[in-house]
C-alpha cells in the first residue's frame, strides 16, 4: 500500500493505493470532515461515528464495505482508520445533508477518470512512475530494472487472477512464498532489514535485488503455466518452484563474486531511516 495526502478545498484527504487491487481508499472521516466543512478533527469523527450506527441500523451496505487500515495521524502516530473505495463513498455521501456533497462527488469521480485512464493507457502511469523516481534520484539502469520487474510482476498476478486467486490476502501469501524462497527472508523480514515501514520494498531494492524478484515470478509464472495452477495449494507449489530457481541463482552468484545479493541499503534520506 502507498500512503499519500490529497486535498480537496484546503481538507487533507489520506488515502492509499492499493497495487494489488490497483484501487485508491480514502478515510471515510477525513470525506466526512470535508464534507461538513468540520476544522475539528474529532468532532468529524463523532459524527461518523454517529452516522456509522445509524447506517448500521439500517442495514446500509456501505457500512459494511468499509475496512480498516492504519493511518497516520496528526501526531505522527498511526491508528485504525475506516477506508473506502470511490464507489462506497459515493454511497455514504447520499446520507450526509451537505451542499459540498456534489463537488466531493466530482472529486472522487475525478479520481476514478484518472485511474480509468490509466487502465485505458498504462503509459500514462508507467510515465508518471518514471519522473517520480528520477526526481528520487534514481539511476536509468535502476528505473528500467525496476519497470521490467514490474512488467513480470503484472503477468504473474494476472495469471493468479485468472486461476482462482481472488482475494488481496491471497495475493500477498503466494507472494510472500515466493519472496521467502529465494530470499529466505520474508517480505516484512526484508523490509526490515532495510529500515522500512510502509514504503514499497521494490522501490528500495538495489538493481541485483530486483533482478532476482523478477527471475523468481518469472519462474513461477512459467511453471504456474506448464502445471495449469490453479487456486492457492496448486499456485504454492508454483511458488516455492519458482522462488526455489532464483535462490539456486542467488547462492551461486553469490558463491562466485563473495558478494551477499540482499543488502540493507536503501533510499531513504538517512533523517527518515527507521529500525
Amino acid at each position: 500500500m502507498k500512503n499519500t495526502l490529497a486535498v480537496f478545498e484546503n481538507f487533507k484527504i489520506r488515502r492509499l493505493y492499493n497495487e494489488e487491487t490497483k484501487t485508491w481508499l480514502f478515510s471515510v472521516v477525513d470525506i466526512i470532515q470535508a464534507l461538513i466543512q468540520q476544522p475539528d478533527y474529532q468532532t468529524a469523527r463523532k459524527y461518523w461515528n454517529k452516522l456509522k450506527e445509524r447506517l448500521k441500523k439500517e442495514g446500509s451496505e456501505s457500512v459494511t464495505n468499509c475496512h480498516q487500515l492504519k493511518l497516520k495521524a496528526s501526531d505522527d502516530k498511526k491508528y485504525l482508520t475506516d477506508v473506502a473505495s470511490p464507489e462506497t463513498l459515493l454511497r455514504l455521501i447520499q446520507s450526509v445533508p451537505s451542499p459540498k456533497a456534489e463537488p466531493i462527488k466530482l472529486w472522487l469521480a475525478k479520481v476514478g477518470y484518472e485511474r480509468m485512464q490509466d487502465m485505458a493507457d498504462p503509459a500514462r502511469s508507467l510515465d508518471r512512475a518514471r519522473e517520480t523516481w528520477q526526481k528520487y534520484g534514481r539511476s536509468k539502469k535502476w528505473i528500467q530494472q525496476r519497470m521490467m520487474g514490474q512488467e513480470t510482476r503484472n503477468k504473474l498476478t494476472d495469471y493468479w487472477k485468472d486461476h482462482d486467486i481472488k482475494k488481496e490476502k491471497e495475493y500477498a501469501i503466494l507472494t510472500n512464498i515466493i519472496h521467502q524462497e529465494w530470499t529466505s527472508l520474508t517480505v516484512k523480514e526484508h523490509k526490515n532489514i532495510k529500515g522500512l515501514k510502509t514504503q514499497n520494498l521494490r522501490d528500495h531494492m538495489s538493481e541485483a535485488e530486483l533482478i532476482f524478484t523478477a527471475l523468481a515470478e518469472l519462474s513461477t509464472r512459467q511453471i504456474a503455466e506448464t502445471m495449469t495452477a490453479t487456486g492457492m495449494e496448486e499456485n504454492k507449489v508454483a511458488g516455492k518452484k519458482g522462488g526455489g530457481i532464483a535462490k539456486k541463482a542467488r547462492l551461486e552468484l553469490e558463491e562466485k563474486t563473495g558478494k551477499k545479493v540482499i543488502t540493507t541499503d536503501n533510499y531513504l534520506s538517512p533523517k527518515k531511516i527507521t529500525h
